[in-house]
């Protein structure tokens, strides 16, 4: 390859990379604005796991606070959870280099994960339940007002159908979460990004990627169905999966089946109402009831009418 399409090569690639790194910039952004995530003083601990995802949310969040009207700090926190052969040395490196503040904790829950699910199970539920319980524990140690992880929308997605199909539950991931004790505040400001694009950006900014050894290679996991299922929702149907994330900003428990969401049960027809049809249906002609008795129709407007074919009184 000739030094001129290299050069070319180089170019398209920086054009790229300051493509997607405004598109997620506006993002992440949208997503701290919509939820009230960062606010003025805040100190927020990023918690890094050496992927993309986490690399991608610390990168943004420090382009964004140079830009923001508001102040926060950011400090950067990684768990080594003891894990055979994980590369201590990659993150430090990397964060001196950008000169973000961190600290690096060790906690070997790879034994006890190891100990306590059997093998050929997988250790994702466990693992992050003891990873969690550090990270909220350090949080409160260093002062940090929000904890920021590195979840996007197809996270969100899949975390969805995840307990619609194996817990019987119609939730997902929150974009932002008060822990049960109501000392930690957790953030997703990438809630709002797409997984490819992360991935793209992830590659051009060429972030020292650190695999998971323990969960990462893990055959036949549910996530990685659900992933599957809507990988191919999105190359069939584009669009499909922002519909999905759209439907998901646009509950109505009322329109549901739950009866802890709505009350059900209270329910109650007001006989003194004004019949207006339904409100749902506000787009469609009102019915307008004429002399049904003698010409036996039902007016929807001058061109369509509903024809009454019998009539029964007792």
């Amino acid at each position: 390859m000739s030094e001129v399409e290299v050069d070319t090569i180089a170019k398209k690639n920086i054009t790229r990379m300051n493509k997607l790194q405004k598109r997620l910039r506006r993002e992440v952004g949208s997503a701290i604005a919509d939820y009230n995530m960062i606010e003025d003083g805040d100190r927020v601990m990023c918690c890094l796991s050496g992927g993309k995802d986490s690399y991608t949310m610390l990168d943004i969040l420090l382009n964004l606070q140079q830009r923001a009207p508001i102040k926060f700090e950011i400090v950067a926190v990684n768990l080594d959870q003891k894990q055979p052969g994980f590369p201590e040395h990659i993150l430090p490196a990397y964060l001196d280099k950008i000169g973000v503040p961190y600290h690096i904790l060790e906690k070997d829950t790879y034994s006890i994960v190891k100990e306590k699910v059997p093998e050929g199970k997988t250790t994702c539920a466990l693992c992050s339940r003891l990873r969690r319980g550090t990270l909220y524990g350090f949080a409160q140690h260093i002062g940090a007002t929000k904890i920021a992880l590195g979840h996007h929308r197809d996270d969100i997605i899949e975390t969805l159908f995840l307990n619609m199909f194996y817990g019987g539950k119609l939730k997902a991931m929150p974009p932002k979460l008060l822990s049960d004790d109501g000392a930690n505040m957790v953030i997703r400001p990438l809630a709002y990004c797409r997984e490819k694009d992360i991935e793209a950006y992830s590659t051009l900014k060429q972030f020292p990627i650190i695999p998971c050894n323990l969960c990462g290679s893990q055959e036949n996991l549910k996530r990685a169905e659900i992933k599957n299922m809507l990988q191919l929702w999105d190359k069939q149907s584009p669009g499909r999966l922002e519909t999905i994330f759209t439907a998901m900003q646009n509950t109505a428990p009322s329109q549901g089946v739950d009866r802890e969401q709505f009350d059900f049960v209270s329910l109650k027809r007001d006989p003194n109402a004004e019949n207006k049809g339904d409100v749902a249906d506000a787009d469609l002609p009102a019915f307008d009831f004429v002399d049904v008795s003698n010409n036996g129709h039902i007016n929807l407007d001058i061109s369509n009418r509903i024809d009454i074919v019998a009539t029964f009184k007792p």
